[in-house]
């Protein structure tokens, strides 16, 4: 059974920074593609960052310089590090494997990160 974990989540002020893990089991991450996404009270869901499974990386136009996302194959773990947090970015965040062959797709329950201002 494949379970995503997510941590470090938690109430910040403006400024701040905060970093969430996502620890993977029932899968071997390395063939995934890891991803954060994040969901705010009325908006859809909206990709943060993404990172293949070759390292490559992906950034929302709102978190580029301000968020760096990473893995940790040998500990099925991805993580975020989020810098100069604004009340904007608070939300739900939500991690994400995928990969197309065979086509899977898993999600974690989530971590809410609030930015006071």
């Amino acid at each position: 059974q494949v379970q995503l974990v997510e941590s470090g989540g938690g109430l910040v002020q403006a400024g701040g920074s905060l970093r969430l893990s996502c620890a993977a089991s029932g899968i071997m991450t390395s063939t995934y593609a890891m991803a954060w996404y994040r969901q705010a009270p009325g908006k859809q869901r909206e990709l943060v960052a993404q990172i293949g499974s070759g390292g490559g990386t992906n950034y929302g136009n709102s978190v580029k310089e301000r968020f760096t996302i990473s893995r940790d194959n040998a500990k099925n773990t991805a993580y975020l590090q989020m810098n100069s947090l604004k009340p904007e970015d608070t939300a739900v965040y939500y991690c994400n494997v995928q990969r197309a062959f065979p086509r899977s797709t898993y999600w974690g329950q989530g971590t809410q990160v609030t930015v006071s201002s």
